[in-house]
């Protein structure tokens, strides 16, 4: 597994908890599956989606499983402030999973697949441990569909050089407009994707804290010191991007983001 971009900062558990609280509706409206499934959560880290998927499903059973023991303690914390116990964590990688062939009803898995230089190869793996017929569901961003007002040049540059730290540690921060081929590269029959857009503007407190101030824009701060020491902008530069990024949170201002849903089917 490559070096995960964001870190894994008090900081950046507050950020995932924000996103995954402030988009549950507009990106799990339809996580839901059949009863007395076996869910397998891959990738789950610290459980912010976790505690989301696990109580829509709750006649359903799921093992979530991290490479990251951290994370997983975090996790089985906020399972159990949520009062969840249809979930159960175990430390796996998704390159080397100790389950049986054709173990799982369906897979879910989130925001992981952009991490790393191998995609295709993880959904792969993935597979082997799905029924036949089973399901995978995935989601993933696309910082290339960013987009705000009013508009700044250094708030660009300052989202680019997040895109090209991720670039560097082997990920793909634009890999959400990817999944339908990547699914079907897998193998994965009935692929089926569907854009989630957060359109932000005043009308929507929750999304301007929650989204745009909490979850993006903390999201390109976190990377600063690593565009700051990399050349990829001046420290000056920056910060001004990120003020203008938190201007589009402000009164009169906008931002618009996409996420990608996709869904296949194991033959």
């Amino acid at each position: 597994m490559n070096k995960y971009v964001h870190g894994y900062s008090a900081y950046e558990s507050n950020r995932l908890h924000s996103q995954a609280d402030s988009l549950a509706d507009l990106l799990h409206h339809d996580s839901i599956w059949k009863k007395n499934s076996l869910i397998l959560e891959a990738a789950c880290g610290i459980g912010a989606q976790t505690k989301i998927i696990a109580p829509k499903n709750i006649n359903s059973k799921f093992i979530s499983i991290d490479i990251s023991i951290e994370s997983l303690e975090q996790a089985k914390i906020i399972a159990d402030n949520n009062k969840i116990n249809n979930v159960k964590f175990e430390e796996a990688d998704i390159f080397e999973l100790p389950y049986k062939d054709e173990h799982f009803d369906h897979i879910f898995l989130s925001y992981f697949l952009e991490h790393i230089p191998n995609p295709a190869e993880a959904l792969i793996k993935l597979k082997r441990v799905l029924k036949k017929a089973g399901t995978i569901t995935i989601i993933e961003g696309d910082h290339g569909s960013a987009n705000f007002y009013p508009d700044s040049e250094l708030a660009k540059k300052a989202i680019q050089c997040q895109v090209k730290i991720q670039e560097k540690n082997g990920g793909n921060a634009n890999i959400g407009r990817s999944l339908f081929p990547l699914l079907d590269q897998a193998g994965f029959k009935k692929v089926k994707v569907s854009p989630r857009q957060v359109y932000v503007d005043d009308s929507n407190p929750k999304w301007v804290d929650g989204f745009t101030k909490k979850t993006f824009t903390a999201m390109i701060n976190g990377v600063k010191e690593g565009a700051i020491s990399n050349n990829l902008m001046s420290r000056k530069d920056f910060e001004k991007g990120i003020k203008d990024l938190n201007r589009t949170a402000e009164g009169g201002g906008t931002f618009s983001y996409t996420f990608y849903k996709g869904i296949g089917t194991k033959d």
